[in-house]
């Protein structure tokens, strides 16, 4: 599947996450104005971050989508890690928000009032949010988008941030302990803390070039394995990841007597398989011959 379609399905993903974000949004800040529940409050806060989360998502999925040009040469794909690096501020910004919310109620307690419709409206927006996710969670999967699994996962924290602010104001409602409203509110904000630093982390890795994982690399390495007795040796393999696109290099040693077709075919079937078991990928591989001492010096060096 093309650059271009996965991000066209993409962008209808992120413009559902949007959908969602306005409808849960009124949901919660019309729970939050039913009880006055700082713990909804909170809740409601986070929709509002998911819906400038998803915005920024929609921009970065745009920005991707352009092909490569004279000053990028290698595409726009690393706009998603700038997406999902602003999303993960955001929540943690959001998390500030909540704690100081909930220490003032601390501060100024509150009786909390038609707490049988605001729980139910939590329900049905943490519903909503649950759904969406999980669409979005497939898309991030087969489409291999950062930015898709980033947006996912915030609506997940959504709903398991929703599920405890119900939790808490269905014992509320039973018991009259109004201590455990703003209780649940920090809790938010400590478990959204955890998806923020996750997405940052991640984020950074994009940024800083990393290598492929263990077992992509151990895939190129088996491909290789496989091809050894039409080549010499191989040296300098070099990989990274943009978005989801990987770049792949390598040197590799020839017999010098083999034809220029030969060598090239055999690169051209090494680099086909990668791509097979990789998904979208730009290999370039560097033919050298085996008899030449300073290509066998280069690949001491390398190592």
């Amino acid at each position: 599947m093309g650059i271009g379609l996965k991000i066209s399905w993409g962008k209808r993903a992120i413009w559902l996450s949007i959908g969602a974000s306005i409808v849960t949004l009124i949901l919660k800040f019309g729970a939050y104005f039913l009880t006055g529940s700082v713990g909804l409050l909170s809740d409601a806060a986070e929709s509002l971050i998911n819906f400038a989360t998803a915005v920024i998502a929609l921009v970065a999925l745009t920005v991707a989508s352009r092909p490569a040009d004279a000053d990028h040469a290698y595409g726009h794909e690393k706009a998603e890690y700038f997406s999902s690096g602003v999303e993960g501020t955001l929540i943690l910004v959001a998390a500030v928000g909540i704690v100081w919310t909930a220490f003032e109620r601390f501060l100024h307690p509150a009786d909390l009032k038609n707490l049988n419709f605001g729980i139910g409206i939590a329900l049905l927006a943490s519903a909503i949010n649950w759904g969406v996710a999980r669409i979005l969670l497939k898309a991030a999967r087969d489409h291999d988008s950062i930015t898709l699994e980033a947006d996912a996962k915030h609506l997940l924290t959504d709903v398991w941030t929703s599920v405890s602010v119900v939790l808490a104001l269905v014992i509320v409602n039973f018991t009259n302990w109004t201590i455990l409203d703003p209780l649940a509110a920090i809790a938010i904000a400590l478990n959204i803390v955890w998806a923020g630093v996750d997405l940052l982390k991640r984020s950074m890795q994009g940024l800083m070039d990393y290598t492929l994982p263990a077992e992509e690399l151990a895939k190129i390495e088996t491909i290789l394995h496989e091809h050894q007795e039409e080549f010499s040796s191989y040296h300098a393999l070099r990989t990274r990841k943009s978005g989801s696109q990987r770049f792949i290099d390598l040197h590799l040693l020839v017999p010098g007597e083999i034809s220029v077709k030969v060598a090239h075919d055999l690169c051209e079937t090494i680099e086909a398989e990668m791509r097979a078991v990789l998904g979208h990928a730009s290999i370039t591989v560097h033919v050298e011959p085996a008899e030449d001492a300073a290509a066998w010096e280069t690949m001491e060096n390398s190592r």
